[in-house]
């Protein structure tokens, strides 16, 4: 069976790790005080990658947790991808040039779509990365405060067209939930563009884990993203790892 790989999610609000249920601000909970140490945690246990997203960034448009990021990328032992309040050129040049290895563009690429494709030619396909964060197989945007009126499928059409390799696919309605990943909505995504397409949302167990790995087997899903299963002791990360295998 397919080897996928595992993303141990920190997500940064407030100088914290917090997790937040179906991505709302108003219902959040923090689960450790510093970002660093819980990257260093995950890169003890075994972790290669590690998924980090900038919240305050992500709703204030601006990078607000790149010291944290950066800290991670430059002091550990593991690759770093990076999203949340990603909106020029230059903060995507700032986050490459400072060892992180890759940089997650969501709203921007929504907003902006002909200047994302300019992100890939400038810095290679596999240093971006495109989030497509959806409600109902629709995009949103802002943290996921606002819905697009454009389907997740279409925009990851246009940017595999521009050279996009990458995806992080988020089902808001079960990120944080516990209930277990939306499967479908992850390999329609692999059938649409054949592009590597990163489940997130609604990671609950190692049942979870076995049947992304199974899906990857007849799809280009690559990866998973894990975070409040982690965070609640649903399953170690050493077990996530071993059973990605």
């Amino acid at each position: 069976m397919t080897t996928i790989q595992i993303y141990p999610a920190i997500d940064m609000r407030g100088g914290k790790c917090v997790r937040l249920y179906k991505g709302d601000y108003a219902q959040e909970t923090v689960y450790a005080d510093s970002p660093f140490d819980m990257a260093k945690q995950f890169s003890d246990a075994g972790a290669t990658y590690v998924h980090m997203v900038d919240l305050d960034g992500a709703k204030d448009g601006e990078r607000v947790h790149a010291n944290d990021v950066i800290r991670v990328a430059k002091e550990l032992p593991v690759k770093v991808q990076i999203g949340g309040g990603i909106r020029s050129i230059e903060d995507v040049r700032f986050y490459l040039e400072h060892d992180v290895d890759r940089v997650i563009i969501g709203s921007l690429a929504i907003r902006e779509p002909e200047l994302v494709a300019t992100f890939i030619e400038e810095f290679g396909a596999d240093c971006i990365v495109i989030g497509l964060d959806a409600k109902d197989g629709m995009v949103a945007t802002h943290g996921w405060i606002e819905t697009s009126d454009q389907k997740a499928t279409d925009v990851a059409k246009y940017f595999v067209e521009r050279g996009a390799k990458h995806f992080i696919f988020t089902d808001i309605a079960t990120d944080g939930t516990l209930q277990g990943p939306n499967i479908a909505a992850n390999k329609e995504l692999s059938a649409a563009t054949g592009a590597e397409v990163i489940v997130s949302g609604g990671m609950s167990s190692l049942a979870d884990i076995e049947a992304v790995k199974e899906a990857a087997t007849d799809s280009t899903i690559g990866g998973v993203i894990i975070g409040k299963a982690l965070y609640t002791g649903r399953f170690t990360l050493e077990e996530a790892l071993e059973g990605a295998k």
